[in-house]
C-alpha cells in the first residue's frame, strides 16, 4: 500500500515521525491529495473498516502537532476521510493515551486494519518504540481488522475495558 504524508511542520524535527519515514523512503512528502486517498482524520465522522481498502490507492497521514490539530484538520482535504478506532500511543511522548497517535502510528494502524500487517511492522520497526505501540494494541489490532461495521467497535473496547 502507498503511504503518504501531507506535513505542516509544527513540531520538533528530530522527533518528527513523517520526516523519518520519508527520509526511509516508507512515505512520500506530497502537497495535494488525490480523491483516492484514504486521509487519516481524528474528526471524522466515519471510522476505517477493512472493507475500505477495495476504494483507495494511498493511505495519507496529515502531520501535525495535536495542539494545533483542529485547525489543521478543519482545512478542506480531498480524498476519503476516515478515524481510527480507538488505540494507545506506544509514542514516548504521548504513552499509553488513547488516540494521540504519531503519524508513523496512524499509518502503521492502517496498514493493520486493511490487511497490510508486514508493512504496518516494517513501518514501526524504523522506531525504537515502534514495538511498543504493537504490544499495546495487538488485540486491538487483530480485532478491529475483522470489523464488518463500525458498531462492532463498542464491543471491542467494553471486551477490553476501554469504555
Amino acid at each position: 500500500m502507498k503511504l503518504q504524508v501531507l506535513m505542516f511542520y509544527q513540531d520538533d524535527p528530530k522527533k518528527c515521525t513523517a520526516a523519518k519515514m520519508v527520509k526511509f523512503g516508507l512515505a512520500q512528502n506530497i502537497k495535494k491529495i488525490g480523491s483516492k486517498g484514504l486521509v487519516l482524520d481524528p474528526f471524522s465522522e466515519k471510522t476505517l473498516l477493512p472493507k475500505d481498502k477495495s476504494s483507495i490507492h494511498s493511505i495519507i497521514g496529515i502531520d501535525c502537532s495535536w495542539n494545533l490539530a483542529d485547525q489543521a484538520f478543519s482545512k478542506k482535504f480531498d480524498g476519503i476521510k476516515r478515524k481510527l478506532p480507538p488505540l494507545l500511543a506506544g509514542n514516548p511522548v504521548n504513552y499509553s493515551k488513547l488516540n494521540k497517535l504519531t503519524t508513523v502510528e496512524a499509518l502503521a494502524a492502517s496498514l493493520f486494519i486493511l490487511g497490510s500487517k508486514e508493512q504496518a511492522l516494517e513501518l514501526l520497526d524504523k522506531f525504537k518504540w515502534g514495538h511498543t505501540f504493537y504490544e499495546l494494541n495487538q488485540n486491538l489490532l487483530e480485532e478491529y481488522s475483522k470489523l464488518e461495521n463500525e458498531s462492532q467497535i463498542e464491543l471491542i473496547l467494553k471486551d477490553y475495558g476501554l469504555i
